[in-house]
C-alpha cells in the first residue's frame, strides 16, 4: 500500500479512537472488518493508534505547531513504519514540522508532556511509588509482550517450548509462573497445533499468578466468581486436574459464550459456566458456606493493562473509579457468602490504584472478622514460585509492569475461621 493511503487510513481511524466513545481494541476490530488490509498493514494502523493513545499529551503538543488536519499530524507522530516510508507520504511543510518536533528534547518538555497521563492519575501514583512514579510511567508507554499459560493437564512446559521452538516460534520460561512460557514477538498461533489442541492459552504470567493463589486443588468445590472469557477458569479447573466442581459465574451470557470454544479445547469436563443477574443471584445463595475455594477477579479500572489498553486512562475518572470501587465492595462481600469454613477467598484486580486494591482489602478486613489475612508470599513459595517475595508487598500480591514485566495487578487472599 503506498505510504500516503496507509497514512490517511490511520487518520480515518484516530478521528474515530478519539471520540473515546468506544473502546479502542474494538473501535480497530470494527475498522480491520470495513477496510481490506493485508496483515502488514494492520499491524501498522494498529500500532500507529495505539502508540498516539500512548503519547496523546506529548503528541498533541507538538501537532499544535503544525498545520492540517489534526488527526493526520498525530498519526504522523505515532506512524509505526520506517521514516523513509512515511516521507513518501509527507509535503514538504510536515517534512519541516516533524524535523523540528525530534529536535525537542525530552528534558525540555513540561511533566504533563513527559508522563503522558490525566492529572488525576498523576498524584495518586506519585503518592503510591514516590521516586519509582517515573519508570512506571515508562514501562506503560512501551508495548506489552505476550505470554502463554501451557495446559498442565495435557502437556509439561519443557516438551511444549521444545514443540513451539520446531514450528519457529521463540520463547523463554517465564521467571515465577511454573505455567508461564513469553513469547518473542507476536507470531500467529491461530495455526499451530499447540494452540488448535488446547495445550496452551495467552494469558499474562500477573493472570497465571492469580489462579497460583487460589492452589484449587483435586475434588474441590471450586468458583471464579467474575469469569469474564475464563483465562483463570481454565487454569483453576487444570490446577483441579478436572475433578471437583468449578462454577464460572458472570453477569455477561456474551463473555461467558467465549469460553465455550477455549473450554472444548482444553480438555476440562468439571467447569460449569452460570450466567446471573448480580451478585445476589439466588443461584449464588444456593452455594453458601458450601465452597472450598473462591476467586473475584472483580470488574476494575484496568489501569494495569495500560501497555495493552492505553485508552483506558482518557475514558476513566475519578466518578467511574468511585463508582468500581463501590461495585467490589459489593461484590466482594457477596462472593465471601459463599466460602465455607477453612475455606480460602482470593480479592484481585488489574489495576494500579490503592483504591481499588488495598482500600478494599483492608475495609473487608475490617468489616468480616471470621476472614483472616493470609501472606500471599509464603503461599506462593509454597507452591514452587520463585522468589515470591518480590511479587509482594506487605501480605498482599503486587505485580508491576517496571518491576515484574507483567500486566500491573493486586491481590489479597484470606482464610474463613
Amino acid at each position: 500500500m503506498h505510504p500516503n493511503a496507509l497514512l490517511d487510513c490511520c487518520t480515518e481511524l484516530l478521528k474515530q479512537v478519539l471520540k473515546f466513545d468506544h473502546p479502542a481494541d474494538m473501535v480497530v476490530s470494527r475498522y480491520f472488518r470495513e477496510m481490506r488490509l493485508g496483515p502488514r498493514e494492520r499491524a501498522t494502523v494498529a500500532e500507529t493508534i495505539y502508540g498516539v493513545l500512548r503519547k496523546k499529551n506529548l503528541y498533541t503538543y507538538l501537532a499544535q505547531h503544525g498545520s492540517g488536519v489534526p488527526e493526520r499530524r498525530l498519526a504522523i507522530l505515532g506512524f509505526a513504519a520506517p521514516r523513509d516510508f512515511l516521507y513518501g507520504a509527507l509535503t514538504e511543510q510536515e517534512e519541516d514540522w516533524l524535523s523540528r518536533c525530534d529536535q525537542v528534547k525530552p528534558s525540555d518538555l513540561m511533566e504533563l508532556h513527559r508522563h503522558n497521563l490525566p492529572q488525576w492519575l498523576v498524584e495518586p501514583l506519585k503518592a503510591q511509588l514516590g521516586d519509582d512514579f517515573w519508570p512506571l510511567v515508562e514501562s506503560l508507554n512501551t508495548q506489552a509482550g505476550l505470554d502463554l499459560r501451557v495446559n498442565t493437564l495435557k502437556d509439561k512446559r519443557a516438551d511444549v517450548q521444545k514443540e513451539l521452538a520446531r514450528a519457529a516460534i521463540k520463547t523463554v520460561a517465564t521467571p515465577y509462573s511454573p505455567w508461564g512460557l513469553r513469547l518473542e514477538g507476536k507470531p500467529q498461533l491461530a495455526n499451530v497445533d499447540a494452540f488448535k489442541r488446547g495445550a496452551i492459552e495467552v494469558q499474562d504470567e500477573g493472570s497465571q499468578l492469580l489462579a497460583l493463589l487460589v492452589d484449587a486443588k483435586r475434588g474441590e468445590m471450586v468458583v471464579d466468581f467474575c469469569a469474564g472469557a475464563g483465562g483463570k477458569t481454565l487454569a483453576l479447573g487444570a490446577s483441579m486436574r478436572t475433578t471437583g466442581r468449578l462454577y464460572a459465574f458472570d453477569t455477561s451470557a456474551h463473555r461467558l459464550a467465549a469460553l465455550k470454544p477455549r473450554l472444548a479445547r482444553s480438555g476440562l469436563s468439571n467447569v460449569h459456566p452460570v450466567a446471573i443477574a448480580h451478585e445476589r443471584d439466588d443461584r449464588i445463595k444456593r452455594l453458601a458456606g458450601k465452597i472450598d475455594r473462591v476467586l473475584v477477579d472483580a470488574p476494575c479500572s484496568g489501569l494495569g493493562t495500560l501497555r495493552r489498553n492505553p485508552d483506558l486512562k482518557w475514558r476513566h475518572n475519578p466518578k467511574a473509579i468511585e463508582e468500581l470501587t463501590a461495585k467490589q465492595t459489593a461484590i466482594l462481600q457477596s462472593a465471601a457468602r459463599l466460602v465455607k469454613p477453612g475455606g480460602r477467598l482470593v480479592y484481585a484486580t488489574c489495576s494500579i490504584l490503592r483504591e481499588e486494591n488495598e482500600a478494599i482489602a483492608e475495609a473487608f478486613s475490617a468489616a468480616n472478622p471470621d476472614f483472616q489475612v493470609v501472606e500471599a508470599a509464603p503461599l506462593l513459595t509454597h507452591i514452587g514460585v520463585e522468589h515470591a517475595d518480590k511479587l509482594c508487598r506487605g501480605p498482599y500480591l503486587r505485580l508491576w509492569p517496571y518491576l515484574h514485566q507483567t500486566d500491573g495487578f493486586f491481590a489479597a487472599v484470606w482464610q474463613k475461621a
